[in-house]
C-alpha cells in the first residue's frame, strides 16, 4: 500500500513554468512506476480516461510522454525523498487541468494508460491563463 500526495499546482501565466511533486509513503517507493496524468476540467464523460502525461520506471532510467507535453515537461524522481517530480515549462492554457500522480509496482511497456496504476494521488490544481 502506497499513498501519495501531490503538490505545486496553482495559477500561472501561459508561457510560464510550474514543478509538481508528489510524495509518497512507504519504504517501498523505489520499487514503483511513476505516472502523471490530468483531466481538463468541464462536462467530461464519465468514465473518460484521464490523459496520460508522463511516466518514469521505478529505477529512474526510463520515461515516457505524451506528444502534447514532450520537450516541455520532465518527470523525474528522487528515491531517497520518495517523491516524484514533473517540471512544467512554457505552458500552455490547454495545459489546465487537475494532475494526478499514481503508482503501479507491475511492469507494462510504456505505462501510459489509466489501469494501470493501482494508487492515485487526490490531484493537484493547474490553471494557466492566457
Amino acid at each position: 500500500q502506497v499513498q501519495l500526495v501531490e503538490s505545486g499546482g496553482g495559477l500561472v501565466q501561459a508561457g510560464g513554468s510550474l514543478r509538481l511533486s508528489c510524495a509518497a509513503s512507504g519504504r517501498t517507493f523505489g520499487t514503483y512506476a511513476m505516472g502523471w496524468f490530468r483531466q481538463a476540467p468541464g462536462n467530461q464523460p464519465p468514465g473518460k480516461e484521464r490523459e496520460f502525461v508522463a511516466a518514469i520506471s521505478a529505477s529512474g532510467r526510463s520515461t515516457n510522454y505524451a506528444d502534447s507535453v514532450k520537450g516541455r515537461f520532465t518527470i523525474s524522481r528522487d528515491n531517497a525523498k520518495n517523491t516524484v517530480y514533473l517540471q512544467m515549462n512554457s505552458l500552455k492554457t490547454e495545459d489546465t487541468a487537475v494532475y494526478y500522480c499514481a503508482a503501479t509496482r507491475t511492469y507494462y511497456s510504456d505505462y501510459k494508460r489509466q489501469g494501470e496504476y493501482d494508487y492515485w494521488g487526490q490531484g493537484t490544481q493547474v490553471t494557466v491563463s492566457s
